[in-house]
This record gives C-alpha cells, structure tokens and sequence, in this order.
C-alpha cells in the first residue's frame, strides 16, 4: 500500500472512531479487520481525531496515560501504556459538577488517578528531581473512560485510534507543586487509595501500580513522544492524567463514587452519576 493509500485509510479510521466516541455507539476494533492495526498506525490516527475535535470547536488541552497500572494488563491484554488527548469541553473541575450524566458514553467506568498541570516542559532526558521542577500543581480526580468496542475487547491499537478510551476528566482541588516539592516526590510513589461506591469497597490500590509512580508515568510519556514522528511532545500549561490507581470499575445511573487517599496531602473526591 503506497503512503496516499495510507493516508486516506487512516484518515477513514479517524472518521469511524471520532464518530463512535461522539456518538456513544461501538464499532468492531479495527485491529481485528482484515488490514488490521499496529500501534505506530494508531499513533498516525491521533491527529486526525484531535484535527476532527478541533473542528468541532474543542481545545486540547493536555494527555491521559492509559494502562500505567500493571496489574490490569492481562485483563486487557494491553502491555504496555499508551496516551490520547483531553479536551476543554472533557475536563472538569469536580466542584463545578453536581452529577455527571453517562448517557454519552458507552460502556462507562472509573478510574482515581494523580493529575498534574505542568509549568514547563518535561523532556526524556530528565530524571524525576529534573522532571519534577516542571509541575505547577497536583490533584486527585477521576477519569471516565469508555470503549466504543464491545465488552471491553480490544488491542493496544485500538485504544490508541480511539483516543485512550478517554471519555472525561473529573478534577479535585489542585495543589501546588513547588512549595513541596520534595514532600510530593515522596509521597506520590508511597500512598495507597480507596475507590468505593457508597458504603462498598470496591478496589483499594498502591501509587507503585502506576509504573512505580505518578512521576514515573509523566516521565514515561515524555520518552513516548520523544519517539513520535507525528504527535508534538508535552507543552507548558498542559494537563497530564497519569492512569488509574485501581481497577477501572464499571459505573452505573444512581451510584456515588469516592476516592480517598491516604499517607499523602491531597483531597478525597466524589463523583455521582445520572
């Protein structure tokens, strides 16, 4: 296949999963068609996608890390992580959201994860002391991720063609980095957290999940891109959602969701769906 032919069949896939992740329907994953689909391919469809939400008049506004946390990796079968874009109109600040409606996503589920706003650029080059001095504040919140693939079923490049699964970033009070700079490097690679729905436990998870750390993570995605032909590197001012502390858990019309942290300075958040 010459690169024009390329070029349109990546840009028929974008058009595909941009219109299932606006249109809250599942499509077949593009992996198991006969073509198929590399990871390098769906990394060549994330700018379409993010050229189509633009078009629409959306703002990127940062990443989310996808598949940090290890321990889901065979439930997946997804090795290793990936990322996708956030939009100004998927991001949040959870004291401006009384209940968020789930009728716009297909197959729902939650997930608590560390939030960075970044000041600065992070490079590959940097170690987390280096990488660190980039970070203007840190929060607590929850992603909703989504699968336009039924039952969850898909590979790591089909996450990626539909933008990290993303769905919506729900964001805690945020709290400055450099002040406690050292305290943070500390404990974000320390605490453990409890996501609950009402009165019921549903996951409890280590930061260590999260490739040993929410930092680690930033660092990781600096690399990624330092990699990638197509897709710019991390900028001042964006936003980095580093994955899922927990299992991501299936949510529901009705339920409360909390996540509280311990060993660590930041705030339990709550999310309720309608």
């Amino acid at each position: 296949m010459d690169q024009g032919e390329n070029a349109e069949t990546f840009k028929a896939i974008a058009a595909e999963a941009f219109a299932a992740l606006e249109g809250a329907r599942q499509i077949p994953p593009f992996s198991s068609r006969p073509r198929g689909l590399s990871v390098d391919d769906a990394y060549r469809v994330t700018p379409l996608v993010r050229q189509m939400y633009e078009a629409g008049g959306a703002k990127a506004m940062g990443r989310k890390i996808g598949f940090t946390n290890r321990t889901i990796w065979a439930q997946y079968g997804v090795y290793a992580p990936i990322w996708g874009y956030v939009f100004d109109r998927s991001v949040h600040d959870l004291a401006t959201v009384e209940a968020l409606a789930l009728a716009r996503f297909s197959e729902p589920r939650i997930e608590p994860e560390i939030i960075f706003g970044l000041a600065a650029a992070p490079t590959a080059q940097m170690d987390e002391t280096a990488l660190s001095s980039c970070i203007a504040w840190v929060a607590l919140g929850f992603e909703i991720v989504q699968s336009i693939y039924p039952g969850w079923k898909f590979s790591a490049a089909d996450t990626i063609a539909a933008n990290g699964v993303h769905g919506a970033l729900l964001i805690g009070p945020r709290h400055p980095f450099p002040p406690r700079a050292t305290e943070w490097r500390r404990t974000l690679s320390a605490f453990e957290i409890d996501l609950t729905c009402g009165n019921r436990l549903a996951d409890r998870g280590p930061a260590e999940n999260v490739l040993g750390g929410p930092l680690s993570a930033l660092r990781h995605l600096a690399g990624l891109l330092a990699n990638d032909p197509v897709n710019p590197p991390l900028a001042a001012g964006e936003i980095v959602s580093t994955g899922t502390l927990t299992k991501a858990m299936p949510v529901a019309s009705g339920e409360t969701w909390t996540a509280a942290p311990g060993e660590i300075a930041l705030d339990a958040v709550q999310l309720r769906f309608i």
